[in-house]
């Protein structure tokens, strides 16, 4: 999902003009990056935590020449699932599986169905224009 489909969807259950969802979106993403950037936790019940991890400086080396290369001290957002959010995907994923399983069981029974079925009026085959003799023979001189 995009930043633009939550705005549609967030429009789409309030009955809001885009306009006015993407202001509420761009308003709650503003207000944890400025918690994060002052060096804030975050903590949504149901969703998980943001927290900034300090790392600190080390000497790296470019993976192209060898040569050791500096890398400065940094702070980068980490999120922490919460329980809640973990159970409802592992639950949608279950339930993804049985669906799909259930789909292709019944494919495969349609399928078996078909094999076994009489058809209703059968037509009589008719040759192709490949199998007739005349049609090879026309085929063979025209070759020659």
């Amino acid at each position: 999902m995009t930043k633009s489909d939550l705005i549609e969807k967030v429009a789409a259950q309030l009955s809001l003009p885009k306009g006015k969802a993407e202001l509420i979106i761009n308003c709650i993403f503003d207000s944890m990056e400025e918690a994060l950037k002052g060096g804030h936790r975050i903590e949504i019940r149901g969703l998980g935590s943001f927290e900034i991890r300090r790392y600190k400086a080390y000497e790296g080396r470019n993976p192209r020449t060898g040569d050791p290369v500096g890398v400065n001290p940094k702070r980068l957002p980490f999120f922490k699932v919460g329980k809640e959010l973990k159970e409802r995907v592992n639950a949608g994923a279950v339930e993804a599986e049985l669906a799909a399983r259930a789909a292709a069981a019944a494919a495969a029974a349609d399928k078996a169905a078909e094999k076994t079925a009489t058809p209703a009026a059968a037509e009589p085959s008719k040759p192709s224009a490949t199998s007739d003799p005349a049609t090879k023979r026309r085929r063979s001189e025209s070759k020659s």
